[in-house]
């Protein structure tokens, strides 16, 4: 367990691919940093099964509380690397889509007008880099979002004709056990000092990081 900083109030680590960011059956982070801390641990956001990297845990009931209003407002930062398949139209700007998420098929649909079930997703991009890869062309892109919707940058780069790489579900070739999504930053404010805490991480030196 990659355990980048912890407070009597909250634990900032890092996710592996395959592991589930709340409590559920199999192995998860909840139940993995109360073994490895001894404490109780409060989920307060997301991210898919299959992608890894940068989150952030409360570790008593206030924090929690804390961290929550601050999603809900507005005032805490998601960043994230993708790569994926061909290039964006523009190198950088913003989608902004209508999202519904079939439960019974854990996968997130792109639709033209709201109804039940419907969310509005947002997200701001800017390519890093684009390189002819082993599996074709490809670009390193770093996203800003800006709503936490599930399967969100997966299916909205997908729904433009760039599926991240390794990315079955949403129309990529390649299907890989896990997509090339990766959590590379998280910004807020500390539930206690009310100091502002910001944290990076890059991803693993493997493919397909390593191809830009």
């Amino acid at each position: 367990m990659n355990i980048i900083y912890q407070t009597n109030s909250f634990i900032v680590c890092e996710k592996p691919a395959g592991v589930l960011s709340q409590a559920g059956p199999g192995p998860n982070m909840p139940a993995m940093l109360a073994e490895a801390t001894g404490g109780e641990i409060f989920p307060v956001h997301r991210l898919d099964t299959a992608a890894a990297g940068c989150m952030v845990f409360a570790k008593t009931r206030a924090a929690a509380a804390s961290l929550s209003r601050q999603i809900a407002e507005g005032g805490f930062t998601k960043e994230y690397l993708a790569a994926v398949h061909g290039a964006p139209a523009e190198a950088e700007g913003e989608y902004e889509d209508l999202l519904f998420k079939d439960s019974r098929k854990n996968k997130t649909y792109i639709v033209d007008r709201p109804r039940k079930g419907v969310k509005s997703a947002k997200l701001a991009y800017r390519v890093l880099n684009t390189a002819e890869t082993p599996r074709g062309e490809g670009s390193l892109v770093h996203i800003r979002l800006y709503t936490g919707r599930t399967h969100q940058i997966r299916v909205q780069f997908a729904g433009r004709g760039t599926p991240l790489f390794g990315d079955g579900k949403y129309g990529a070739k390649d299907n890989l056990p896990a997509p090339a999504l990766f959590s590379c930053g998280i910004a807020f404010t500390d539930p206690d000092t009310k100091e502002p805490r910001v944290y990076t991480l890059d991803p693993p030196k493997k493919e397909p990081w390593t191809w830009f």
